[in-house]
């Protein structure tokens, strides 16, 4: 009987030459498998190229509300922003396509998954973590760490020999992923720091010259931390996130320029457009000031760092994670209520907050009159509270 493998397929210049490469290689059958994350595209159109190219059979698969609510929505509540700056797109998306890749390897009954990360990045431990997560002992083949081939330029040659039908050049062998959540560049010119990335790779966001005059409000709420409204108007999931890019991108909200370390040991230049993300997550940890008392609030930071570190080195599907959600889903219990926000040239300020159980008290916070607050009481709590530095003082600065 013929093996089966079944290839994480995104039809772009990695998976393209890679379905000759396997049957080649294994002397197998290969699968094709499209997971729909909201990338945008053609799906039709790449199943029938990855047909054209030798795939015995692919599957386009729809996981656009799962990845939304399973994995998008926790991750806002967590406020997942890894080295401040990176919204983790595709460090979200990786784990809910291996787990779908895993089911359509269960049903056909392969012998192995395969996919098309490199050996020096990320996606090859996101992957192959969520593989073992629910296949334990199932072959993984990672053809960038077997073949010869050493670039992107000599996949392209490859390509080119064997009448691989590719959208990537020589001359712009840029690297993009994209998903509902957000799209990544890397690659080319990008590879040198030093060098801003062209006006023409963004696909999500205007350029700040061709936005609006004039500042744009967007309302959103959100109901114990998972987003349900934009300006009062209710909003299934991937809808909800599909809107909010629109009107990031209008007001060219969510670029980010980012040299960060990986997982591997070392940095990486990539540049990234998560509009409508970007959105959520300000509004989001707005309404936490606004709600979370402050103990919980600045121990939430803390696991925040840890959580999108986690998805980062692609330990979503692991004992950590989950435990760790069971602390964010408590903190998320009164995280209710509306931010307003005001777009204008890519920046982002807050208009108006409100929530049903605001830890804000106006009368007690006041500069005026009020009779809760008794001033007096602070000279105690201050001598109390500074005693240690009076104490070293005395004790050790005299000496």
């Amino acid at each position: 009987m013929t093996k089966k493998i079944v290839l994480a397929y995104s039809g772009g210049l990695d998976t393209s030459i890679m379905i000759k490469w396997l049957k080649d290689t294994y002397d197998a059958e290969v699968i094709a498998a499209i997971i729909d994350v909201g990338q945008n595209e053609d799906l039709p159109a790449i199943k029938k190229r990855a047909l054209a190219t030798g795939a015995s059979k692919a599957y386009v698969i729809d996981a656009k509300k799962e990845f939304v609510t399973d994995i998008i929505f926790p991750a806002v509540k967590a406020n997942a922003i890894y080295e401040h700056k990176y919204l983790l797109g595709t460090s979200l998306a990786r784990p809910i396509i291996a787990k779908k890749i895993v089911e359509i390897a269960k049903k056909e009954n392969a012998w192995a998954v395969s996919h098309g990360a490199t050996g020096k990045g990320n996606d090859q431990v996101r992957f192959e973590i969520t593989f073992r997560a629910f296949a334990p002992g199932i072959k993984i083949i990672a053809p960038w760490r077997e073949w010869d081939m050493k670039s992107r330029t000599d996949e392209i040659d490859y390509a080119q020999k064997h009448n691989i039908p590719i959208t990537v050049s020589k001359a712009k062998p840029y690297s993009s992923d994209a998903n509902l959540w957000h799209i990544s560049y890397e690659g080319g010119i990008l590879e040198n720091p030093d060098n801003p990335p062209t006006e023409d790779i963004f696909q999500l966001t205007r350029p700040i010259s061709k936005t609006p005059n004039k500042p744009g409000f967007v309302e959103i709420y959100f109901e114990k931390g998972v987003p349900k409204k934009i300006n009062g108007k209710s909003y299934e999931p991937v809808a909800l996130i599909a809107a909010l890019n629109k009107i990031g991108g209008l007001h060219c909200i969510g670029r980010t320029d980012l040299v960060e370390n990986r997982l591997v040991g070392m940095k990486s230049r990539g540049v990234y457009e998560t509009p409508g993300g970007t959105l959520l997550m300000f509004a989001h940890r707005e309404l936490e000031y606004l709600t979370l008392e402050r103990d919980t609030f600045h121990y939430k930071q803390m696991i925040e760092q840890k959580y999108s570190e986690l998805i980062y080195n692609g330990l979503w599907y692991s004992p950590l994670r989950e435990a760790l959600d069971g602390f964010i889903e408590k903190t998320q219990e009164y995280v209710t209520g509306s931010i307003k926000l005001k777009l204008f040239k890519g920046n982002i300020n807050v208009e108006g907050r409100k929530a049903k159980s605001s830890l804000y008290w106006e009368k007690l916070a006041t500069f005026e009159t009020e009779d809760i607050y008794n001033q007096s009481h602070a000279e105690g709590f201050i001598k109390l509270f500074g005693l240690p530095v009076e104490v070293n003082a005395i004790l050790r600065k005299k000496k």
